[in-house]
Parts: C-alpha cells; sequence; structure tokens
C-alpha cells in the first residue's frame, strides 16, 4: 500500500471510493487539509453518528433546518417534517413520479449515448421534485442550471463560489414562497403551501427557516438523485445477469434492496459535518472540544471488516449495515421520497429498455469533494431486440 501521512491530507482531484479504501486499514481517522477528523471505518462512523451529545450537528455558520439542530430543537422540527414523508403522503406521488419517468424516457432513443447522470438523473430529479413540492414546471431550466452551477462550485473549493450559487438557490426558494404569501387563501394547495402554515413546536415556521427546510429537501435532493441514477446506471450497464434479474418481474422490496446495496457499494453521498462537545477519544485518535469531524459514509459502506469484499453484490446480507441514509438521530428523512424516485426510475427504464455501455466512452467519475460519477455514458437499447442478443451481453 502506498505510504500516506494520517494529517494534514488533501483529496482534491482524487476518486473519493479508491482513496478511502487505501486510507482505512492503516488510517480510520485522519486529518485533512482544512483540519477536520475524518472517520474512514464503519465502527466509528456508526458510532459518532448515534451519539449526538458529543457529535453535534451545529456546525455550520447558516441555519440547517432540521440537519443542522441537535437535541429537542431537532426533535420537534423532526416530528412536523417528518410528516411529509410518510408512506399515505407519499403515495398520490407514484402514479405522477412514473408519469414524468415515462416522458422523459420515451424521448431517449435506441441506440443513442446519453449521459445518465445530466440527460436522464437530473432531469427526472428536477420534475419530480417540482412535482411533489408544487412548483411551477418553469423553473425547470432554472433548476438545471442552478445545479450544474452548483457541482462546479462544489467540485472547484472556492467557498464564497459556492456562497453565491447557496444565495442564488435561496432567492428561487424564496420567489416560490412570495407569491403564495401574497395570495393568501388563494394560494395553492400543494405541499409548499402546508409547509408555509405548518407549525414546529406550537409555533409556525419563519420564513428564515422555510427557505432552511426547502433548501435541506431540494438543494441537496436534486444533486443526490441525478448522482444516484448515474451509479445505477453505470453497475447495471457493467452487470447485465443482475440488471436482467431486476427486470424480470422483481418485486418493489427486492428493486429497493439491490438499490441501496448498489448504492452501498458506490456511494455518492460522501460525508456528513459533526461537532465535537467535548474531547473524544476514536481510536487511537485523541479529538479535541470543537473538532469538525467527518463522518466518511463512502469510507464506511466499503469497510472490509463489516462487508468482506466491498464490491460483493449481496442485498439481504449487507441491509443492517448499509449506512446510504446514514444511522441515528440524523438520519435522512428523505429515504422513503428517494426511495420511491429510484424505484420508479429503475422500472421504467428496465420494462422495455436494456441499459448497455457506451463503446469507446467509459464513465467518467466525480472526484473530490463529490462522490458517484461526473458524466456515464449509456446507451438504452429495446429490451426485446436487446434479449436476443443476452448471450453477448451477458
Amino acid at each position: 500500500m502506498t505510504e500516506h501521512t494520517p494529517d494534514d491530507l488533501d483529496p482534491t482531484g482524487r476518486d473519493l471510493r479508491e482513496y478511502t479504501d487505501e486510507l482505512r486499514p492503516a488510517y480510520p481517522v485522519v486529518r485533512n487539509s482544512q483540519g477536520q477528523y475524518v472517520l474512514l471505518r464503519h465502527a466509528d462512523v456508526v458510532a459518532a453518528a448515534v451519539d449526538a451529545d458529543t457529535f453535534s450537528s451545529a456546525v455550520s455558520a447558516h441555519l440547517q433546518v432540521p440537519n443542522g439542530l441537535d437535541g429537542a430543537e431537532h426533535r420537534a422540527a423532526r416530528k412536523t417534517l417528518d410528516r411529509y414523508f410518510e408512506p399515505e403522503v407519499l403515495a398520490p406521488f407514484e402514479p405522477v413520479f412514473r408519469d414524468i419517468a415515462r416522458d422523459l424516457l420515451g424521448r431517449v432513443p435506441n441506440g443513442v449515448v446519453v449521459d445518465a447522470v445530466r440527460e436522464i438523473g437530473a432531469q427526472f430529479a428536477v420534475r419530480a421534485q417540482s412535482a411533489w413540492l408544487g412548483w411551477p414546471s418553469k423553473l425547470e431550466p432554472q433548476l438545471l442550471q442552478w445545479m450544474a452551477a452548483n457541482h462546479a462550485a462544489t467540485r472547484s473549493g472556492d467557498r464564497s463560489r459556492t456562497a453565491a450559487v447557496a444565495e442564488e438557490f435561496d432567492e428561487i426558494i424564496r420567489s416560490v414562497l412570495k407569491p403564495r404569501r401574497s395570495m393568501g387563501d388563494r394560494a395553492p394547495n400543494d405541499l409548499t403551501t402546508r409547509l408555509m402554515h405548518d407549525k414546529v413546536d406550537g409555533r409556525p415556521l419563519t420564513d428564515t427557516e422555510l427557505v432552511s427546510v426547502l433548501r435541506n429537501w431540494t438543494g441537496g435532493d436534486l444533486g443526490s438523485i441525478a448522482l444516484c441514477v448515474g451509479v445505477l446506471f453505470a453497475y447495471l450497464a457493467e452487470h447485465p445477469d443482475i440488471q436482467q434479474r431486476l427486470g424480470s418481474d422483481a418485486s418493489d422490496a427486492e428493486l429497493d434492496a439491490a438499490i441501496d446495496e448498489i448504492l452501498r457499494i458506490d456511494d455518492p453521498f460522501v460525508s456528513n459535518r459533526r461537532r465535537t462537545t467535548r474531547p473524544v477519544r476514536v481510536g487511537h485518535t485523541d479529538i479535541p472540544q470543537g473538532a469538525v469531524v467527518k463522518l466518511h459514509w463512502t469510507s464506511a459502506n466499503r469497510d472490509a471488516d463489516v462487508f468482506g469484499d466491498p464490491d460483493r453484490f449481496d442485498p439481504q446480507g449487507n441491509a443492517a449495515d448499509n449506512l446510504v441514509y446514514g444511522i441515528g438521530p440524523h438520519v435522512c428523512p428523505g429515504r422513503p421520497l428517494a426511495t420511491m424516485e429510484l424505484r420508479i426510475a429503475l422500472q421504467e427504464t428496465l420494462a422495455t429498455r436494456l441499459i448497455t455501455p457506451a463503446v469507446d466512452e467509459p464513465a467518467k467519475r466525480a472526484v473530490a469533494p463529490i462522490g458517484g460519477f461526473h458524466r456515464v455514458p449509456v446507451v438504452l437499447r429495446d429490451r426485446s431486440s436487446g434479449e436476443r442478443t443476452r448471450g453477448r451481453l451477458d
């Protein structure tokens, strides 16, 4: 293994899966060039995630509801906001998302190279999220443009640039809230309007809090769904046997388990930050009070001490230890929505198409601080004709 110092590491330009696989056996805790402690091992990430008293989520200088809250304040916010992700609330959107996926995929011709991240994942994410929130379709071009700008700013590492892009998104949210305020009882009866009238711990949310919630629900989720679609399409294109299995009357539960496992193998969510409230020892590393700690989900999900061969596809065997959506009090509240969206995107694709790699155009991985893929060129082929050449594909 290549020698590394565990301090002042800079992952810029590196594939985070490859880099953390290399580091983790010798250095389960490292310090990056920003002075943050990065936890790479599954057991350490889980222990920190469930210990919210020691590892506070109040890290950002900006208000983040609910993910930047702790204790009773966090529990009160989650009690209100988690209701929007309950099965009976999401159920009416299932046919809506399915129509969106069918329309989008119907516009993708057979035998033509498309980028699964930008041309399928991003498009589907924006349309599905807009439908869920009740946002006007005229915002779609602006949201797609923002997603591209946000990824570019994140890759640059320029904080002023990322702050400017974040403010652009907040302005998009305010442009949705403002007309609803002026319309009063005539405002559309959609999720966004209902949220504006909802209460946390007996009081309505302030405009600043509303912007924070909607930023959390959309700003992060749009990019995440696009990246997840890229990972799923890239994996299935290279594993036609698994693709065939999932396209042959797989149940929702089987498909959900397979999606979670593919995302464990190649987790695009990367990490979340915490701040220590007291000195703490992790493994052989002493971390002082007030330090910023990164819980590295991508690394933890590939820990050989837990999963053996991290690339082995075992949905049932690995499910209990899968950290794609986190663990502990800050486990991702949007998991049911993301699961539904990704399941529908795959079901509608595999119902009629085979996902095949683009010849002589390999997928391009994203590099730190982003996980997953920057670009996934694939060719969608009609399933009936593809099955006649299955021996060649397999």
